[in-house]
């Protein structure tokens, strides 16, 4: 094992030294710009790059509503700055990297954009193995009644036990089983696209979770949940809380305070996800990007002992990057779980 791992890394630093000559002897007209490279991978596109080739990519479908009704092609027919059906991607920098429309005065119209993008594309396959393993699990249980699973379908198991049993249902107590569907659909699936992120090759390589939109609209369920879930004592805490009746009257000092914590709740978890799965992405892209830096710079030998380090911290930050799409997932999950058991406080009476 030791020899096949050592074997992988030789090859991984080989062929990024090799590339990273290859880079170099291209001269000044391919000029390696860091920041945008880095920002191209980690935002969205209408193709599938194709790994370690700049320029290839998989072509996805492009759907789109113009002034002059509604278009489809393949993304392919308008890469490298060529047009099809007066549509193009902008270079602008309004609509920089986005499908628009030319008219005939030479302006840009952006049109109502319905296209198959790498991180929709991602989104859908992400859900499909989400789906695939729970449907598998049905199956065992269907089949094999109590009889505990082993191997993956044994870890699969581990995880619900956890996630459900250590912390779903003791925050909600005898509400657990009615959010646990929700809670467990929302862990599984903030974890796959996290791991699937950290592939190279597609399927993975797309950055979900590192993109705000995706994070916005996971953490804008919760809030609807949430907010849905909330009970009669809950919103008489929110609007009129038992607190001195200065504190919320003629000023509604309090009642500020909670509604603006009803909106802050939701935006720290946007923003928790996006910062931490982003910042995981930009660090292993700034440690690949170094070979290709000191090649162009001080040539090949440095390049050469530059890329034993990258690819060591590579490996390093990668295997870190697995342990933190766990906590992300496990950290909105509890987050979730919480912000819902608030919304789900009794009157005092009952409590006591």
């Amino acid at each position: 094992m030791k020899k096949a791992i050592t074997a992988f890394i030789a090859v991984v630093i080989l062929a990024l030294i090799g590339l990273g000559y290859h880079s170099a002897a291209q001269g000044p007209k391919h000029e390696l710009n860091p920041k945008e490279t880095i920002f191209e991978h980690l935002g969205d596109a209408y193709g599938w790059e194709v790994p370690f080739n700049h320029h290839a990519h998989i072509p996805l479908p492009v759907i789109v509503k113009g002034q002059d009704g509604w278009h489809c092609f393949m993304s392919s027919r308008i890469a490298d700055g060529a047009t099809c059906e007066g549509f193009c991607i902008s270079r602008s920098e309004s609509y920089h990297g986005k499908v628009v429309q030319m008219l005939p005065d030479g302006s840009e119209y952006r049109p109502l954009d319905f296209s198959i993008t790498k991180n929709v594309l991602g989104i859908f396959i992400a859900a499909v193995v989400v789906i695939l393993l729970v449907m598998a699990m049905k199956r065992w249980y269907a089949r094999n009644g109590l009889k505990a699973p082993r191997g993956a379908k044994g870890l699969l198991e581990l995880i619900v036990e956890f996630v459900y049993g250590d912390t779903i249902r003791p925050i909600l107590g005898k509400h657990a089983p009615r959010y646990a569907p929700y809670l467990l659909t929302v862990f599984f699936f903030i974890l796959t696209m996290n791991l699937l992120g950290l592939i190279v090759i597609f399927p993975g390589g797309a950055n979900l979770t590192g993109n705000i939109a995706v994070t916005m609209v996971l953490a804008v369920l919760t809030f609807l949940i949430t907010a849905f879930s909330g009970t009669r004592e809950y919103w008489k805490e929110t609007f009129w809380p038992d607190v001195p009746m200065a504190l919320k009257c003629p000023v509604p000092m309090m009642q500020i305070i909670e509604v603006l914590g009803m909106f802050t709740k939701p935006l720290a978890l946007m923003i928790r996800l996006f910062a931490n799965m982003m910042s995981g992405h930009m660090v292993v892209l700034v440690l690949v990007l170094l070979i290709f830096i000191f090649t162009n710079l001080f040539g090949v030998a440095v390049g050469a002992g530059t890329a034993i380090f990258s690819v060591a911290f590579t490996l390093f930050m990668l295997l870190l990057d697995t342990l933190v799409s766990f906590i992300q997932a496990y950290v909105f999950t509890i987050l979730s779980t919480i912000f819902i058991s608030m919304a789900l406080v009794e009157p005092h009476h009952e409590a006591e």
